[in-house]
């Protein structure tokens, strides 16, 4: 079993202005630690996937960043789609360009933007997962078990009884749900957090689009014949140019009757918004987690980001504020999903210097 791995390092990370923008989207951010995001993924296969086995799947406008923070894994193995369009073209475009190079290739399909601290259990998890993937020819998924009821994540609907293992038979799949569906999913038992992690061979994922996604399959079959020539650039351009912009998640995973859920072993994290960075960050006495230059006077529960002007929050409680150099976010932890509306109003308002 050859395992390869992709990461899908495409995002704009909306819901993170005013931090990420086009050119530095979240992955390509320091948001913990010392290592980008993007860095903490690729470095978490360490072990696991060979670095010549590795690919990303970006765009043109992060693309030399992304070769500039990746030092070890080859420049080609980094591939600049011309346009968005979105998970499954994305899937289908790794598909074709790693199957030329392993025929049965187990590939492992990852965001660039989580956070995974057990790194032994992430392995021992996708080994599990790859093993199964290899054998049955069926398309795996990581769920991690709900630890509160989550409105920023979509879930997944398992069966009872594993088929195998900690391996179970995907009965659907659910979009990020209100609070009381929520509630209600965590009650049964049997809903999963979605964490958009897939492990399957190439084959197999080719032959689900096949099935589901004929388009998709055809444009695919386009760029099979050119893989590894000068024409490849062109070809793709002409490909995607025809596609629509579908997820995975809704082109095939939703549809086909080969999908599998592995339980993950581990603490875990889509850092999806602001308020799970403040829940992802060490705080003070009051609950406060301050990063650069603040100053707090009776305030509490609040994220503040300043490094590079001085901030002072005065008896505020339950605040996110961003600082950057020419803009500043302030808003309630509880409508941290809700900045992405800021970034649509920027590009409506062709205000492309702050995005």
């Amino acid at each position: 079993m050859k395992i390869f791995a992709v990461v899908m390092a495409g995002g704009v990370g909306s819901r993170f202005w005013p931090r990420s923008k086009g050119k530095t989207p979240k992955q390509l951010l320091k948001i913990f630690g010392s290592n980008t995001m993007i860095q903490d993924t690729v470095n978490r296969l360490e072990g696991l996937v060979e670095k010549e086995n590795i690919f990303v799947i970006t765009n043109k406008i992060q693309k030399n960043e992304i070769i500039k923070q990746l030092e070890d894994i080859p420049s080609e193995n980094i591939i600049a789609e011309p346009f968005g369009r979105n998970t499954a073209a994305c899937i289908g475009l790794a598909s074709v360009i790693i199957s030329a190079k392993c025929k049965d290739a187990v590939i492992v399909t990852l965001p660039a933007d989580h956070i995974i601290l057990d790194k032994e259990a992430f392995h021992k998890t996708i080994l599990s997962a790859a093993e199964y993937a290899d054998k049955s020819k069926g398309l795996v998924t990581i769920g991690i078990m709900p630890s509160r009821p989550e409105t920023g994540y979509g879930y997944i609907q398992i069966e009872e009884g594993p088929v195998e293992n900690e391996v179970y038979k995907v009965l659907t799949f659910a979009e990020k749900p209100n609070y009381s569906t929520a509630v209600r999913f965590i009650e049964s038992g049997d809903f999963m957090w979605n964490s958009g992690m897939f492990i399957w061979r190439a084959d197999a994922i080719q032959n689900e689009i096949k099935i589901h996604m004929p388009d998709l399959h055809d444009g695919l079959k386009t760029l099979q014949k050119s893989v590894g020539t000068a024409d490849f650039e062109k070809a793709l351009a002409g490909v995607y140019g025809q596609l629509k912009s579908i997820s995975i998640d809704y082109g095939v995973m939703e549809k086909s009757n080969k999908v599998y859920l592995t339980k993950g072993s581990f603490d875990w994290s889509d850092v999806g918004s602001w308020e799970e960075v403040y829940q992802l960050t060490e705080k003070n006495t009051e609950g406060n987690a301050f990063i650069g230059n603040v100053y707090s006077d009776l305030s509490s529960d609040s994220y503040v980001y300043s490094p590079e002007h001085f901030t002072a929050v005065i008896g505020v409680e339950n605040l996110v504020v961003i600082n950057t150099e020419n803009a500043t976010l302030i808003c309630r932890r509880d409508k941290a999903q809700d900045v992405k509306k800021i970034v649509d109003f920027l590009k409506a308002q062709k205000m492309n210097e702050h995005l």
